[in-house]
């Protein structure tokens, strides 16, 4: 099935890439638009580029079942969104980057609980890793927690309980039609939320955050060729170089500090989940934890 590794390493260096640029033009913005806003101008916006995929979309028949799952998921990720967008603008982007990856964490998690999926002795203490890794980040009682940690911390676990919906519903129906149930459901979501905070916007905005919407859809676009072309084994172990490229990006644009221990902690949860898919690989499971990558916006 597979057996174009290195395409598959290839594809997950420029996803990575991809979305540090979604991560470095939503800093720039910082807060400037209020984050509820910002995310509904993002997705908005990003449905032209759905445009393609309403033929198919169109062509399927949806039940109430799949209703109430799309409904549900665009409920979880709406927020999730909304507090991604305003941790971005509050806290360091490595913090971010780092805290992401807690996202399949929880999704491990949610499989057992809610999807019966079996939790395993190796399963439970790589998930006890990657929680210690985020208490290495946040040093709680040695640092202050402020709110953008903590809206991060959130963001991770409604991003968690989105892709467990969307696991449910890529079993029922195409991934295109997923991907645009989601962008609709979102943009919906996200409207009262935008319109209780909304101020005026500048044009430059709104074309910067047109430039995250295709930068986030070519993000994921390349990481289906990614896993098309290899295993998550394989892809899953190169996103920890998307922390590297945000601290550098983080220091050298918006002059934000090295944090040796948040550095540290991200790459402890990346082991942590890179353990987890390669065990899964071992197994000849169905993969449920999704990459750390697929949470972005």
């Amino acid at each position: 099935m597979y057996s174009r590794p290195i395409f598959g390493v290839f594809w997950m260096i420029v996803t990575g890439l991809l979305f540090v640029g979604v991560t470095v033009i939503v800093k720039y913005l910082g807060t400037s638009m209020p984050a509820a806003q910002a995310a509904f101008l993002r997705y908005i916006l990003g449905l032209v580029l759905l445009l393609p995929m309403l033929g198919m979309f169109w062509r399927t028949v949806l039940t109430k079942e799949l209703w109430t799952l799309f409904a549900a998921r665009g409920f979880c990720h709406s927020i999730g969104v909304a507090l991604w967008f305003y941790a971005m603008a509050r806290i360091p982007i490595a913090d971010v980057t780092a805290m992401n990856y807690l996202s399949p964490v929880y999704v491990t998690l949610g499989a057992a609980f809610f999807l019966g999926e079996k939790l395993a002795l190796r399963r439970m203490l790589a998930v006890l890793a990657a929680l210690i890794g985020a208490m290495i980040i946040l040093r709680p009682g040695f640092r202050e927690i402020g709110a953008g940690h903590l809206a991060m911390l959130g963001a991770a676990l409604v991003f968690a309980g989105s892709y467990l919906l969307a696991k449910k519903v890529s079993d029922m129906v195409s991934p295109s039609v997923v991907v645009v149930m989601l962008s609709i459901f979102v943009t919906i979501g996200l409207a009262p939320m935008a319109w209780v905070v909304w101020v005026p916007t500048s044009g430059s905005d709104i074309m910067l955050l047109f430039v995250v919407a295709v930068l986030a859809t070519l993000g994921h676009y390349t990481m289906t060729l990614a896993f098309a072309a290899a295993p998550i084994a394989v892809t899953q172990p190169v996103t920890f170089l998307q922390l590297v490229w945000a601290v550098l990006l983080g220091s050298v644009i918006f002059a934000e500090p090295v944090d040796i221990w948040v550095v540290s902690g991200g790459l402890v949860i990346i082991f942590a989940i890179s353990f987890i898919s390669w065990r899964e690989a071992y197994l000849k499971r169905r993969h449920l934890t999704p990459p750390s990558l697929a949470t972005k916006v």
